[in-house]
């Protein structure tokens, strides 16, 4: 509860707010200067995520993979670590239920169970790796990260065009019908967008989030690690495991994002000419949400909501989807630097205290 009520007090929503405004203030100079209607722009912005029930479900099936890849960096910074790798772990997700949901033919009680726990653990493995190196080696973790980034790519395609490939396309085949995730009244309910099980799974990610790192003997062990090892190591914790151990549960939420993207949404694995993005937009979304796990709901709410609405900007009001990105980048901006942010509400803080002397 004492973190939910200081995500929510009012010092800690003004300065992300005020950020939220500016990004949009800069992007509608962005649209000024290359000649296009803000007020329309972001109208149609609007209409595009809540103007029907199937906008607003296809809305909600963007949030969700980065409410698994934001909740997988902040669970990484809250330990100490900078998990840049993120991207490569949902990748792996995505291979590890691919293969389960691709090869097997189980019941749907086994099949997708089974699909949903190999994907993760895929991720998991794959970021306990980058926990290993940091170590028993030393090795830096946003160096060896981000490298296997780029590893994830490359195996995950070799995967699927070596065991999995549909005959004459550059895609896996599909995955059995008992390994898949949506939810076909959902589904209806939502003019057939492309609901699924992961949004709810992604909800409970977040408490389990705050659980963990909160409420639990474990969850104080990779807190202390990652606030001093060295005091850690003092009090008979074992930082080394620590460091895998927290390294592999950032990767199973990222794994799950991966995994719901193809039992969820696609049904099949795609042979990827670049990353999918995700756990880069992830890096944003914890930092945005202060690497909180409501903060990082809120954020993917927000990140998801303008990369759908993008689209109603590009057939509305005829601006290119690249100004939604000067609009993110400019909210990531003002929330780093969140120095400038207070230098601008300073005069207002000023004002209350000299109304509230007065009236003393």
């Amino acid at each position: 509860m004492e973190m939910i009520k200081k995500i929510f007090n009012k010092s800690s929503l003004l300065v992300p707010l005020v950020s939220i405004l500016l990004g949009l203030l800069v992007g509608a100079l962005a649209m000024l200067a290359g000649g296009y209607d803000p007020l329309l722009a972001y109208g149609s912005l609007f209409k595009r995520v809540f103007g029907s029930s199937y906008h607003m479900g296809e809305t909600i099936r963007a949030i969700t993979p980065l409410i698994f890849t934001g909740l997988a960096v902040a669970f990484a910074f809250r330990t100490g670590l900078f998990n840049i790798g993120v991207e490569g772990q949902f990748i792996m997700g995505m291979t590890g239920a691919t293969l389960i949901g691709v090869l097997l033919d189980l019941p749907w009680y086994l099949h997708g169970p089974l699909a949903i726990l190999t994907g993760a653990l895929f991720g998991g493995l794959w970021a306990g790796l980058v926990g290993y190196l940091k170590a028993k080696r030393g090795v830096n973790e946003v160096i060896s990260s981000i490298m296997l980034n780029w590893t994830a790519l490359y195996l995950a395609n070799y995967i699927v065009t070596k065991f999995l490939l549909e005959p004459g396309q550059q895609k896996s085949r599909n995955v059995h019908e008992s390994a898949l995730m949506s939810i076909d009244w959902l589904v209806q309910l939502m003019d057939k967008a492309r609901m699924h099980w992961g949004t709810f799974v992604a909800l409970a990610c977040v408490l389990v989030f705050y659980i963990l790192l909160w409420r639990t003997k474990q969850g104080y062990e990779l807190r202390a690690v990652g606030h001093n090892p060295d005091a850690a190591l003092y009090a008979g914790m074992n930082v080394n495991r620590t460091i895998v151990k927290s390294m592999f549960i950032s990767g199973v939420f990222a794994g799950l994002g991966g995994v719901f993207e193809i039992l969820g949404v696609f049904g099949n694995q795609t042979v990827l000419a670049a990353s999918v993005g995700y756990g880069f937009d992830g890096i944003a979304v914890a930092l945005l949400g202060g690497n909180t796990p409501i903060g990082v709901l809120l954020g993917a709410v927000l990140f998801g909501g303008l990369s759908y609405g993008s689209n109603g900007m590009s057939f509305g009001a005829g601006v290119p989807s690249e100004i939604v990105r000067i609009v993110i980048g400019s909210v990531i901006f003002f929330v780093a630097a969140h120095g400038i942010v207070k230098f601008i509400l300073k005069p207002l803080k000023l004002k209350r205290s000299d109304k509230s002397k007065e009236a003393a």
